[in-house]
């Protein structure tokens, strides 16, 4: 049976289209749910008739004035196809090749967007993987990057089959999800990919979603404020600023060949050793003018190999300085300064460097930089993308010097547009552009790989996170709409002091703070990182855990879909036991090898694994008492609970697990699936006041 829906939104006139138009998610090899009310929905003429048709129903609306039409398919039952859908107006369009089955939105970062094979991208596996994806039954619609400050009804996007040529751009998580989903059900799968690299979840929640921090919306609104008054006052700066240069003769005037100072190999006798970041200072360095930095750079031959085959660039970033800057590389000019680059102080500095330029071997980097009004300062340490911060090591020089500013000059300074920072990392931007577009897409669940941008403000995301579940589920009228979440994997150096504060634990602990709300599930990554790669390669893992929590919790399949997790703790004879939830078939202590992943994408090699509690079953837990000082603890299952001691802490009031940021553990269910950590106490988050704010 098929429903009828006529609606009358909201539409400036000018963005009406006098054919029948369809948003790009409703085209050639789209999937469409199995589901009772399954909405499509366009463009067209006010007033218009249009007509939906396939597989023998039609249903008709009636667009209303502001140009927008809306019907509800009953597609529960349906067969799988695939069919063709004819929509048909003043105008008719075809759609080829429509599939009916499950649709799942996957979003995020960068560890959601990584590929299954393509370049730097590639996961463990995928090159094999891709080579076998044939598969019509599965299917991908990537959403285009689109930052906007309004909502968007549309994106830029195509439906994609699985298979040797498509499926090495797909997300690894995604396509292993949807794969096991689709051996599993033996149903279409679709999946639509919204995904951003480096991104905050403020970005990806709606401006309407009402935030219970009156000082995070007051940051907000801020941030939204200055980006709409950006443009008017950036082109008042550029006319003041050069005048004013004038009028002051602060204006640049080289003095020297600039090959004196960037070319490779020039005797630096002379030059000065200066500490980065910080103010650039020391034995004839001015505080205004004109002065060279340089450094010597080497990047292994096998890190750049994937960048140069696909024509790639790495990423030089100075960080949020002040002033104007020329970069040179190998003594070629990349980057000369004009006017309308220049962002004012507190502007972040980068400059994109193709891989093509780069040596094997040593290579010059060169800075020139023209401070007229700020002094030479770097607040943040420059860093090359592959070869990481670049603090130290730096010689400098003065080119010239400027005299000292009085007060009252420095204070008639134009004042620059405040820094607003790039779309994508504004607030409700990327929701506007690439999640907005999407909505009411009729949707199985959503899966979401993100937090690494908000490391920093971990305590806060436990009200972000939610905040954002609980926002698109309002915008998809669908209270219960399945979210399943990734925990954050292990990453970073292994401590050996269990009292080392952690903001990847503090992270993970948030997360799991989202289980709370109905219909949500947690697929925990903390065997799967490497110790100095924030996109480990095993993504194989990851989206099989997921569809574990889908299969379990939606489709009915009666299969473990979780590892151990803390439910309560009892104080014995001076040890703590420990009881868990999902314990399936019994806990295990997983064999520890001698050697722990560093960075499999660059090949390497794996680091000797030192034992915290070397002769304990279990790693990975520490205990204390009153004192609240952490000490590692021996640890043994004793059936269903794990008994936890130390002869150092003879009356123990808590216990924490895999509390670090890359912490050695290995409790397991015996369905292999690794515990959650976690710890018992309450004591205060190091980042709980570190909130979204912006300056």
């Amino acid at each position: 049976m098929l429903k009828l829906l006529a609606l009358g939104l909201l539409l400036p006139s000018g963005a009406l289209r006098a054919d029948v138009k369809l948003p790009a998610i409703f085209s050639d090899h789209m999937v469409l749910k199995a589901d009772e009310n399954v909405p499509l929905w366009g463009k067209a003429d006010p007033g218009e008739e249009v007509t939906v048709s396939m597989n023998g129903q039609s249903v008709k609306a009636t667009t209303g004035a502001d140009g927008k039409w809306k019907v509800l398919f009953n597609l529960q039952g349906s067969k799988q196809g695939p069919f063709e859908m004819t929509v048909s107006g003043k105008n008719t369009l075809k759609i080829s090749d429509v599939v009916v089955g499950e649709v799942w939105l996957a979003s995020g970062q960068s560890n959601m967007f990584w590929k299954l094979n393509y370049g730097e991208y590639t996961t463990l596996g995928g090159p094999e993987e891709t080579a076998h994806s044939a598969n019509p039954m599965l299917r991908v619609f990537e959403v285009q990057t689109a930052a906007t400050e309004h909502p968007q009804d549309d994106c830029k996007g195509s439906w994609v089959i699985a298979g040797p040529q498509t499926s090495g751009v797909f997300s690894a998580v995604g396509y292993y999800f949807a794969k096991k989903l689709q051996n599993e059900l033996k149903t279409p799968v679709g999946l639509i990919l919204s995904t951003v690299g480096g991104t905050v979840v403020e970005t990806w929640t709606s401006q309407q979603a009402p935030d219970p921090d009156a000082e995070v919306m007051a940051a907000k609104q801020l941030l939204w404020k200055r980006f709409a008054d950006y443009p008017i006052k950036r082109q008042q700066f550029l006319a003041d600023f050069p005048a004013w240069l004038k009028a002051h003769n602060r204006e640049d005037k080289p003095t020297a060949d600039t090959q004196a100072y960037a070319a490779p190999g020039i005797s630096t006798a002379g030059w000065v050793s200066v500490k980065l970041p910080g103010l650039v200072s020391g034995v004839g360095l001015p505080s205004n003018g004109a002065i060279w930095l340089r450094r010597e750079v080497t990047i292994p031959e096998k890190v750049l190999a994937p960048d140069r085959a696909l024509g790639y660039a790495l990423q030089i970033f100075l960080g949020p300085m002040a002033g104007f800057e020329s970069i040179y590389w190998n003594g070629q000019l990349m980057l000369q300064p004009t006017l309308d680059k220049f962002l004012g102080e507190g502007s972040p500095h980068f400059f994109n460097l193709p891989v093509k330029l780069v040596k094997d071997g040593t290579n010059t980097l060169a800075v020139r930089v023209f401070a007229p009004t700020a002094p030479f300062n770097f607040p943040t340490a420059p860093s090359l993308t592959f070869y990481g911060g670049m603090e130290d090591q730096w010689l400098a020089k003065a080119e010239y010097a400027l005299p000292p500013l009085d007060a009252a000059t420095l204070a008639s300074v134009p004042e620059p547009a405040a820094y607003v920072p790039d779309p994508t990392e504004i607030a409700s931007f990327l929701f506007n552009g690439m999640i907005n577009p999407l909505i009411p897409y009729a949707l199985s669940g959503i899966i979401w790989y993100q937090g690494e941008s908000n490391t920093g403000r971990s305590y806060q995301y436990r009200y972000a996170f939610s905040l954002m579940i609980e926002d698109w589920r309002r915008h998809w009228e669908n209270p219960g709409l399945p979210f399943y979440f990734c925990q954050l994997p292990n990453i970073g150096p292994k401590l050996t002091d269990p009292n080392t504060p952690s903001g990847w634990a503090e992270m993970r602990e948030s997360q799991g703070t989202a289980l709370k709300l109905p219909h949500t599930g947690q697929a925990v990554l903390i065997d799967l990182g490497e110790s100095d790669n924030l996109h480990p390669m095993r993504k194989h893992e990851v989206g099989d855990r997921l569809a574990l929590i889908a299969l379990a919790n939606i489709y009915g399949e009666k299969i473990p879909f979780s590892g151990p997790v803390y439910s309560s703790m009892k104080v014995e004879d001076g040890k703590i036991r420990l009881q868990f939830d999902h314990v399936d078939g019994g806990l295990v202590a997983q064999p520890l090898g001698a050697t722990y992943p560093v960075n499999l994408r660059i090949g390497t090699p794996n680091a000797p694994l030192v034992r915290n509690s070397p002769k304990s079953d279990l790693e990975g837990f520490a205990i204390c008492g009153e004192d609240h000082k952490w000490v590692w603890a021996d640890a043994k299952i004793d059936g269903d609970s794990v008994l936890v001691w130390s002869d150092q802490v003879p009356k123990p009031v808590a216990v924490r697990y895999a509390w670090a940021d890359d912490p050695t553990c290995n409790l397991d269910n015996a369905a292999g699936l690794p515990a959650s950590p976690f710890r018992t106490d309450d004591l205060p988050a190091a980042s709980k006041d570190s909130k979204f704010r912006f300056p």
